[in-house]
């Protein structure tokens, strides 16, 4: 590209468009949402079809987002490419349901406060930090992360690492399904694999499914009356499915059962676990409501029931520390996005850093060329020596003074100058030649 003035300072144009929970139904969400290969595959579209850079793609079950850096508006383009990339006829009648960020702040607001969790269903989501380093390296490996990405990911893991270690914003369980899987850890030990018993697959069943395959849980079966209904969750979550008819057997070889089945009395009674004969501690862990274990079962020796207000009490308390933690995070995160600016304010006169730098090695070149063929080859090296020590001496307080200018936006007459007294348009932006 070409030198000119108003090509000196190159500014970001980090843009944005969201799909999530906020605006968009399940049913939507669950239509739009993107797996690993459609992600890799959306990214290789995006990459070919958009002259953007920075490209990053984030799918979860509640949000399905794009980040991208241009000058351009690509947010319609973007949804007809996930149209073809999901099978989606006419899938712009869904736009509405996206949100678009095309101010670079927001943008960048926006990704540190879903990474942190702060944009989660259930704030401080404790998977929406790994959910973004994964869709991250997918950028990587798909080469669509150019210097600004990288150094934005890293900045937030950094925020994330700070949030975790000076806030109580991670602190337990804020969910009903996340409390049930923290309550399996306390009572079985953790870093054991318990064999798991998930009986009944509505809405709270199937999240509990999806966060146990989160949490890396093994040795989980599912069952479920209506037996297809099973084999989709299973299918989506690498579980197996246990026939209904077979849940005896299956109550004998779990260490904990968790069920919501939905219906007006018990299903798990006093005589029926009773029968089991449990030679080991058995856990009951009833998400229902009506309760779908007895109270009485409790009274078999070895038995243990928790129940839904057990489980929402622990919710509610890990709820409220994360709540009175938000303040706390989100001045963490703008001192992250500070520094953040601050050093793609640098990026922006990088260039001419590199310019100033060659221009003075090509005086300083120049100049031992003239003399060098008098002197020895200790000599030569001794001049070539101090020479770059001076040069370096003398870039220092130019430097620091365009950085300083940078950060107060004043960076555009500084720049002129130095164009002015080192005709700097002759010079390549990049630090070719290695002045040391």
């Amino acid at each position: 590209m070409p030198f000119s003035r108003t090509n000196v300072i190159m500014l970001q144009n980090f843009k944005a468009i969201s799909l999530s929970y906020k605006k968009a139904p399940l049913d939507i969400r669950e239509l739009i949402a993107l797996d690993e290969s459609s992600c890799r595959i959306f990214l290789q579209t995006l990459k070919g079809f958009l002259q953007a850079t920075d490209i990053l793609v984030l799918s979860t079950c509640n949000r399905t987002e794009v980040y991208y850096n241009s000058d351009t508006d690509y947010s319609t383009e973007i949804v007809k490419l996930l149209g073809i990339t999901k099978g989606i006829d006419n899938i712009s009648r869904y736009f509405d349901y996206f949100t678009i960020l095309n101010e670079h702040d927001d943008a960048v607001q926006h990704l540190f406060d879903v990474s942190m969790g702060l944009e989660s269903q259930v704030v401080g989501d404790m998977q929406i930090s790994n959910q973004v380093k994964v869709a991250y390296q997918w950028s990587a490996d798909n080469e669509t992360a150019g210097p600004f990405l990288h150094r934005l990911m890293h900045t937030i893991f950094f925020t994330n690492k700070r949030v975790v270690q000076e806030t109580s914003f991670r602190d337990g369980a804020a969910s009903t399904s996340y409390a049930a899987i923290e309550l399996i850890e306390e009572l079985t030990g953790e870093g054991a694999e318990p064999n798991i018993l998930v009986v009944g697959v509505g809405e709270i069943g199937a999240d509990v499914c999806r966060n146990l395959k989160d949490l890396g849980y093994k040795n989980v079966k599912i069952t479920n009356r209506t037996l297809a209904k099973a084999k989709v969750l299973a299918e989506e979550c690498a579980l197996e499915v246990l026939p209904f008819e077979e849940i005896v057997q299956g109550m004998k070889e779990a260490d904990v059962i968790i069920s919501s089945v939905a219906r007006e009395t018990p299903f798990f009674t006093k005589e029926m676990v009773k029968r089991l004969n449990a030679l080991t501690y058995k856990f009951f862990i009833d998400l229902a409501v009506p309760r779908s274990v007895e109270p009485e079962v409790e009274s078999i020796p070895g038995v243990l029931v928790y129940n839904i207000d057990t489980i929402q009490n622990k919710a509610s308390e890990a709820l409220q520390r994360r709540i009175s933690s938000i303040p706390k995070v989100k001045e963490i995160v703008a001192e992250s996005i500070e520094q953040f600016n601050d050093w793609s304010k640098e990026m922006m006169v990088s260039p001419t850093i590199h310019r100033l730098k060659n221009a003075l090695e090509t005086i300083r070149q120049e100049e031992i060329a003239r003399y060098v063929k008098k002197l020895g080859p200790k000599e030569a090296k001794l001049v070539d020596s101090i020479t770059k020590s001076m040069m370096q001496k003398i870039i220092k307080l130019p430097v620091l003074q365009l950085k300083a200018a940078c950060k107060r936006g004043e960076a555009e007459t500084l720049i002129d100058l130095l164009n002015d007294l080192f005709s700097l348009e002759n010079q390549p932006a990049e630090s070719d030649q290695n002045p040391g």
